[in-house]
C-alpha cells in the first residue's frame, strides 16, 4: 500500500469512526434529555429518574466488552456496521411501545449497544496511526462525545412539540445516515491483529495496568457521562430550569467536554497522559466542591462547563496511554476500559439521586465526586512513575511490531 493511499484511508476511516461514535453517542444518552418528559408521563420519583438515565451506561458497560472482543476477532468495520444497525431496535421499541417504566428500562439497556460503539470506533481509528499521533487520533475519534450536544440540544425541543415517543422515532433517521456513510468510508487497518483465542484476550485481565485504566476512566468518562445524563434533572430540581431551556445548559456542558477531548489527546501527546490526567482531575474536584455549595445558577453553569471540559481532556489523556500499553489488544482493552467508564456513568447518577432523596440536597453527592477525583489524581501520579520507565518508552517499537505482525 502506497503512503498516499494509506494516508487517504486513514483520514477517511478517522472521519467514519468519529461519525459512528458521534451518532451512536447521541442515541446512547438520549434518555437523559428526555428524562423530564418521560418522568412526567410515567410519574417517576427522583430515585427512579436517576435509575432510568443510568441504565444506558450500564448496558453500554456490558456490550462494550462483547464488541471489543468481536472487534479484535472479526474486524472493527464489520462489527461497527452490525452494532449500528442493532441500535435501531431500542429506538423503535421506545417509540412504539415505551408506555411503562419497565419497558423503558429495557429500552435503556438495549441503548447500551449504541454506547458500545466506543469499542469499535476508537480501535478502528487507532490502528491507522503511530504512537506519536495516538492521542490526537483517539481524541478526534473520541470527540464523538459531541453526540451528547445533539441530543441535549434538540431532543427536548422536539419532544416539546411532538412528544418524547415520536422523538425516539425521529432519532432513527441520523442512525440510518451514519450507517450508510460508515459502511462506505471505513476500512480496517493493516495493523488489524490476527484473531486470537478468547483465553489470550482474558489474559489482559491479569495485567495490573488494565485495572488502573479501568479505575481512572470510570472517573473521567464515567463522570462526564453521569453529568451529561443527570444535569437536566439536577438543574430542573435544584434551580427550577424548565424542560426545554435545561437542554441548552446541558448541551453547553456536553460541548465543553467533547471539544476538549481531542485537545486533551493533543496535549497528552506532548507532555504525556500521566502528567495531564492528574491535573484535570484536580480541576474537576475543585469544580465539584464549588457546585456542592449550590452557587447562583450562572456561576454553577460556568463551573459545570469547566468540570465537563476537564473530564473531556482527561478522557483524551487516558486514551493516549492505553494504546501504548496494549498495541495489539487495543480492541478488547478499549472494551474493558470503556465498560468501566460505563459503570461510572451508572453508579454516579444513582449516587446523586439517592443522596438527594435522603439528605434533601445534592451537596453530599458532589463532595463524594470531588473526593473520588482527588484519589484518582494521587494514584495516577504514583502509578505513572512506573509506566514512564517501562511501556511508555517502548510505545513506538510496539506499534512497529504490530504493523509487521499484521
Amino acid at each position: 500500500m502506497t503512503e498516499s493511499i494509506r494516508s487517504r484511508r486513514a483520514r477517511a476511516t478517522l472521519f467514519a469512526s468519529f461519525l459512528h461514535f458521534d451518532v451512536s453517542f447521541a442515541i446512547w444518552v438520549i434518555l437523559g434529555p428526555l428524562a423530564l418528559f418521560i418522568a412526567k408521563d410515567l410519574h417517576l420519583s427522583i430515585v427512579q429518574k436517576g435509575f432510568l438515565v443510568s441504565i444506558p451506561p450500564l448496558g453500554g458497560a456490558f456490550f462494550r466488552i462483547v464488541l471489543g472482543f468481536l472487534s479484535d476477532r472479526f474486524g472493527a468495520k464489520r462489527v461497527g456496521v452490525a452494532s449500528m444497525a442493532l441500535t435501531l431496535v431500542p429506538l423503535v421499541l421506545g417509540w412504539l411501545a415505551g408506555s411503562t417504566f419497565g419497558m423503558m428500562i429495557a429500552v435503556g439497556l438495549l441503548l447500551g449497544i449504541a454506547g458500545a460503539s466506543f469499542a469499535v470506533s476508537l480501535p478502528l481509528a487507532s490502528r491507522w496511526f503511530p504512537p506519536q499521533k495516538q492521542g490526537l487520533a483517539m481524541g478526534i475519534a473520541g470527540a464523538g462525545n459531541s453526540g451528547t450536544v445533539i441530543s441535549t440540544l434538540f431532543a427536548p425541543v422536539i419532544a416539546a412539540k411532538i412528544g418524547w415517543h415520536a422523538t425516539l422515532g425521529v432519532a432513527t433517521l441520523p442512525v440510518l445516515v451514519a450507517l450508510l456513510v460508515f459502511t462506505w468510508l471505513a476500512v480496517d487497518s493493516p495493523a488489524q491483529p490476527k484473531p486470537r483465542l478468547l483465553s489470550e484476550y482474558a489474559a489482559v485481565l491479569g495485567v495490573p495496568e488494565t485495572w488502573w485504566f479501568c479505575f481512572f476512566y470510570s472517573i473521567t468518562f464515567g463522570g462526564f457521562l453521569a453529568l451529561v445524563s443527570y444535569l437536566a434533572i439536577y438543574f430542573n430540581t435544584a434551580y427550577g430550569v424548565d424542560k426545554v431551556h435545561v437542554g441548552m445548559l446541558v448541551a453547553a456542558a456536553s460541548l465543553a467536554g467533547s471539544v476538549l477531548r481531542p485537545v486533551g489527546g493533543f496535549v497528552a501527546d506532548r507532555i504525556g497522559g500521566v502528567v495531564l490526567a492528574p491535573i484535570v482531575l484536580v480541576v474537576f474536584a475543585i469544580g465539584a466542591l464549588v457546585v456542592a455549595t449550590q452557587p447562583p445558577l450562572g456561576t454553577c453553569a460556568f463551573v459545570v462547563f469547566a468540570m465537563t471540559g476537564a473530564l473531556g481532556m482527561g478522557n483524551g489523556a487516558i486514551f493516549q496511554i492505553v494504546p501504548q500499553r496494549f498495541p495489539r489488544e487495543i480492541g478488547i482493552v478499549t472494551g474493558i476500559v470503556g465498560a468501566a467508564g460505563g459503570l461510572g456513568g451508572f453508579y454516579l447518577p444513582n449516587l446523586l439521586s439517592v443522596m438527594r432523596a435522603h439528605t434533601g440536597t445534592f451537596a453530599s453527592g458532589f463532595v463524594t465526586f470531588a473526593a473520588l477525583a482527588i484519589a484518582g489524581a494521587i494514584l495516577l501520579t504514583l502509578a505513572g512513575r512506573g509506566w514512564s520507565a517501562s511501556f511508555l518508552s517502548r510505545g513506538r517499537t510496539s506499534f512497529a511490531f504490530a504493523l509487521e505482525e499484521a
